[in-house]
């Protein structure tokens, strides 16, 4: 960047979202140290807090792409991709705000830093959404990494949390180890960093052609880990089962729905030149993940893993459509990433009411009879699964049915074969659920259940009215992710 460069007000604009919520996240930790240990009733001010910020940030990202044109010397760029995902990662912050108050509350943990956590992770995932540079897009995940690791071990008396986020960051960091190797091998093999350029010079054909596929390679590992692609799965289960629940839920939707973001926009833009090169491995690695993910949460007893499960196996589901390698492909996997943010994050809500303090009710078994002691949260639950399945009337039917029309418009007809068999196997473990909650008799579990907190119901019932929206008006969604789809 020139010694004399100075970013112009317009600039300005298009980080507006980040710059909100990094201030807002610095100044709750300086409200913490203000409070101390013993902060009482003014630490109530964190939740309200938050809130504002994130509703601040989203109507920012809305406000940028009235003056949508790159940012900082082209190493951001908002356009209608970055504010899709922008939008989504600050939703699903706001839905993880409100799951989260009452699970602090009761665990006795309303710590500041939490929300500022929170924050910090959504900045990073903004940061990835929009960046146009290898090297933004290293700072933007490391930015909503280690946040994530930190929240992953929120409750640090816990054991459970203590095991996960270590498992996490250990992980994690040997990850993003193949990233930043793979970033300096496109560097030496074309020169830059940026992703328009490093197309520009793939496309003159003067790179040696191994040499970047290896380095296109390294940068898929860093990022299939994000996603939990096989065979780079292995951590979500550990942690998602670990972490408090409102993170997990935070976890499978945030960073993952903007490490999508990166690999398309990567392997769109960048790659695009050699996508013969790449494209089978991204095939063969849809398929793994979809299989491993269905067939590992058939054995499942504890529901946080057998979302863990579901959660990796519907990232292969996105990845084939990324293997589409079209806009109709990048439309498809936006509208399915949308639609599973309000389903996941409704389901693991359900989750984290029913658990209770210490999380003590976890198996599948536990949720035995709650359509009998709590009918309004086992339909709502109902909701979420029945997307997850792809039943019409929810974003999950419109989501699969949109990614595999993509690729066999794509000419990938195995492919869209074995993801809808890989779909009716899920099917099983999803109803088996169901058939749980109201069909056995109510055991222990679900006597007692104390009355849900508002803000807890508002993200069910949010999410569920999300899942429906898209599942009956799908159009909303998909003609502005068809229009800032990537081709």
């Amino acid at each position: 960047m020139p010694v004399n460069y100075l970013p112009t007000s317009a600039e300005y604009l298009r980080v507006l979202p980040e710059i909100i919520l990094t201030l807002a996240g610095t100044f709750i930790m300086l409200l913490e140290g203000v409070f101390g240990q013993k902060g009482g009733g003014q630490k109530s001010i964190f939740f309200p807090f938050s809130l504002l910020s994130l509703i601040a940030a989203l109507l920012a990202s809305v406000a940028a792409y009235g003056d949508p044109g790159p940012a900082f010397q082209n190493m951001l760029v908002v356009d209608g991709f970055a504010t899709f995902f922008r939008v989504l990662v600050i939703g699903v912050g706001i839905l993880a705000v409100f799951s989260s108050a009452d699970y602090l509350r009761r665990e006795n943990s309303r710590g500041g830093e939490f929300y500022a956590l929170i924050l910090f992770s959504i900045v990073g995932q903004s940061i990835m959404a929009a960046a146009n540079e290898l090297i933004m897009i290293f700072i933007g995940l490391e930015i909503s990494s280690i946040a994530s690791y930190i929240l992953a071990g929120y409750l640090r008396d816990d054991p459970r949390n203590n095991e996960s986020a270590l498992k996490y960051f250990l992980l994690g960091s040997f990850a993003t180890a193949f990233l930043l190797y793979g970033v300096a091998w496109i560097y030496g093999s074309t020169g830059s960093t940026n992703l328009i350029d490093i197309r520009r010079a793939l496309l003159n054909g003067h790179e040696p052609l191994g040499l970047v596929t290896t380095a296109a390679a390294l940068i898929f590992v860093g990022l299939a880990f994000k996603i939990s692609a096989a065979p780079f799965q292995s951590w979500a289960p550990d942690v998602y089962q670990g972490a408090p629940a409102p993170v997990t839920a935070f976890l499978s939707v945030g960073p993952k729905a903007a490490a999508f973001a990166i690999l398309i926009r990567v392997f769109m833009t960048a790659f695009g030149p050699i996508t013969t090169a790449w494209l089978p491995i991204v095939w063969g690695v849809a398929l793994a993940t979809m299989t491993v993910g269905n067939f590992a949460a058939i054995l499942q007893s504890n529901i946080k893993r057998l979302l863990a499960y579901s959660s990796i196996a519907h990232a292969g589901y996105v990845l084939v459509a990324v293997t589409a390698h079209s806009g109709e492909g990048s439309a498809a996997a936006m509208f399915y990433l949308a639609a599973y943010a309000f389903t996941n994050i409704g389901a693991f809500a359900v989750v984290t009411y029913f658990a209770r303090k210490g999380e003590r009710y976890t198996g599948v078994d536990d949720f035995a009879g709650l359509a009998q002691r709590q009918p309004a949260m086992a339909a709502m639950l109902s909701i979420f699964l029945l997307s997850l399945i792809g039943v019409p009337l929810t974003g999950g039917f419109f989501g699969k049915f949109y990614i595999f029309k993509a690729a066999l418009d794509a000419n990938l007809v195995w492919l869209t074969v074995l993801g809808l068999l890989n779909s009716a196997v899920a099917a099983y473990y999803y109803l088996r659920i169901l058939v749980v909650m109201y069909f056995r008799e109510p055991g222990e579990a679900s006597d007692n259940l104390p009355p849900a907190g508002m803000p807890l119901q508002i993200t069910v019932y949010g999410s569920a009215i999300g899942t429906l929206a898209l599942g009956i008006f799908p159009s909303w969604v998909l003609e502005f992710a068809s229009k800032a789809a990537l081709r």
